[in-house]
C-alpha cells in the first residue's frame, strides 16, 4: 500500500480489482479545501484512459508488475514466441496483447514484456526502431500533392508515410508510439 503522494508515472494501480497505469498526474492544492492528486489512468485490459481525482494522503494499492527484457524469437501463427534473456524460458503471447506493437517486431529483437501474477500485461518497445523500406514508389522531384509524402511498406509489412526521397531499401528510424518516420538511418 502507498498514498497518491508517491505516485509516479508507469507505476500500476490495484483500483478495484483492475490495473491502471498512472500516465501523468498532478498534486493540486486549491485555496479552499485539502490537497488532491488529478490523475490520468490508463486500463491495462482494455486501453481505456480516464481522469480520476483522489485526496491527498489517501491509501491506494500497488500492483506487482515484473518488467522482463525479453527477446522475440518467432510468431508461429497463433501467439508470439519471446524469450527471457536469462533464464532462456519461452514464452507465449497473444496477439491481443501484443498489439500494434507486432509493427515493429523483428525477430532478435529485444522488447519489455509485463506481467502480473504471471499474467501478461503488455508489451513495451523502445521509443524508436531501425526498420527496411521493403516498397515505395519511385518519388517525382517537384510533385508536392501530397505534401511532400508517400506511402512505405516496411520489412514487417505495416505501411507509414515518408518523404519522397526515402527508395526501397533504405533503413529508416521510425517512432513506435505513433508510426511516424523520423529520419535516415546512415550506414
Amino acid at each position: 500500500m502507498a498514498t497518491t503522494n508517491d505516485l509516479k508515472n508507469g507505476m500500476v494501480l490495484n483500483l478495484d480489482g483492475q490495473l491502471w497505469s498512472v500516465i501523468w498526474f498532478q498534486h493540486h492544492k486549491p485555496g479552499k479545501g485539502g490537497a488532491v492528486v488529478r490523475t490520468k489512468l490508463k486500463n491495462i485490459g482494455s486501453g481505456k484512459t480516464v481522469d480520476k481525482t483522489f485526496n491527498a494522503d489517501v491509501k491506494v494499492e500497488i500492483a506487482n508488475v515484473d518488467k522482463r527484457t525479453m527477446q522475440y524469437l518467432y510468431n508461429d501463427g497463433t501467439s508470439y514466441v519471446f524469450m527471457d534473456t536469462s533464464t532462456f524460458d519461452q514464452l507465449e503471447i497473444t496477439p491481443e496483447i501484443v498489439g500494434d506493437a507486432s509493427n515493429f517486431l523483428l525477430e532478435n529483437q529485444d522488447a519489455i514484456v509485463a506481467t502480473n501474477e504471471g499474467r501478461v500485461l503488455y508489451i513495451e518497445l523502445p521509443a524508436s526502431v531501425e526498420l527496411t523500406v521493403r516498397y515505395t514508389e519511385p518519388g517525382l522531384q517537384g510533385d508536392r500533392s501530397t505534401g511532400g509524402t508517400k506511402p512505405a511498406e516496411l520489412e514487417t509489412g505495416h505501411q507509414i508515410s515518408v518523404p519522397l526521397f526515402i527508395t526501397t531499401g533504405e533503413k529508416i528510424k521510425v517512432d513506435t508510439r505513433d508510426s511516424s518516420y523520423l529520419g535516415r538511418v546512415s550506414s
